[in-house]
């Protein structure tokens, strides 16, 4: 990890809190997604992972703390500010997000066409060098009721990547694919990753996959970072609760058994 400390910075959030009435999602959470890397943000669901994401891209507020990307504090951009800082931020949703009207040439075209004045030319040139990164040149004319769920991920990544933006952010990559497009979406994201110079934040639970493409991870647990390091390090954690959530243990700090009365007591007692 000491080679971190040369490394830039371009998201990093000191003492972020953010709750729901009394309910408190995330609460303190220092982050420092590195440039250029795969960061992944792993924890049980509920545990605030895609809460994060919404705070980096200025969906939500936070009652406290900084979220800082690329030397900018999130929270306090204005309007027109965040919107420009959001056409450098990808963003590829778990159920793709596609839009239905729309076929798959037109879903990847249209952030070129609303945020830039491209000729049409250009626009058709991009439009077929992002789908052929993913795969999907060939489909530029199907709609989205016509695609695999996996074809429908890798659109969405296309669409992510139209305007080269700085990052992409991953809300559950894998969930629900089989295998194959697990596969598939893994490489996809780390040569995208890589060969476009970006950075990723993937939001997951799936530990073998995300550890296989990840240059860091962070483990959430009731709003906190209660792990982070490089996946080998993860492994060697002396936290109890992260051996319990990357083997996948039934029982330890979260326990198997909802809490109750000793169960002898529960038996002998009158209906």
């Amino acid at each position: 990890m000491a080679e971190a400390i040369n490394k830039d910075v371009l998201v990093k959030t000191r003492g972020l809190r953010f709750a729901h009435g009394p309910r408190v999602i995330l609460d303190a959470v220092d982050i420092d997604i590195y440039r250029g890397e795969v960061t992944t943000i792993m924890g049980p669901s509920g545990t605030g992972k895609t809460t994060l994401l919404r705070l980096i891209g200025g969906q939500l507020k936070p009652n406290a703390g900084t979220v800082q990307v690329d030397g900018q504090n999130v929270p306090d951009l204005a309007l027109k500010e965040l919107y420009q800082l959001r056409k450098r931020m990808g963003m590829m949703f778990q159920t793709g997000a596609l839009f239905t009207d729309l076929n798959v040439f037109e879903n990847v075209a249209f952030p070129l066409r609303e945020h830039t004045r491209l000729p049409e030319a250009l626009i058709r040139d991009l439009v077929l060098i992002k789908l052929q990164a993913v795969g999907l040149r060939g489909a530029r004319k199907l709609m989205p009721a016509e695609l695999s769920g996996g074809m429908a991920r890798r659109v969405a990544l296309a669409r992510a990547i139209a305007l080269d933006p700085m990052m992409i952010m991953y809300d559950e990559p894998f969930t629900g694919q089989d295998p194959i497009t697990v596969g598939v979406i893994m490489q996809l994201i780390r040569q995208i990753n890589d060969s476009l110079g970006l950075t990723s934040i993937i939001v997951s639970h799936d530990v073998a996959e995300v550890s296989a493409i990840s240059d860091r991870l962070y483990l959430l647990s009731q709003g906190k970072v209660v792990a982070q390091g490089e996946p080998a390090e993860l492994q060697q954690s002396p936290s109890e609760w992260a051996q319990q959530f990357l083997h996948g243990r039934p029982d330890g700090p979260v326990p198997f058994h909802y809490p109750a009365m000793p169960f002898e007591d529960d038996l002998m007692a009158v209906a």
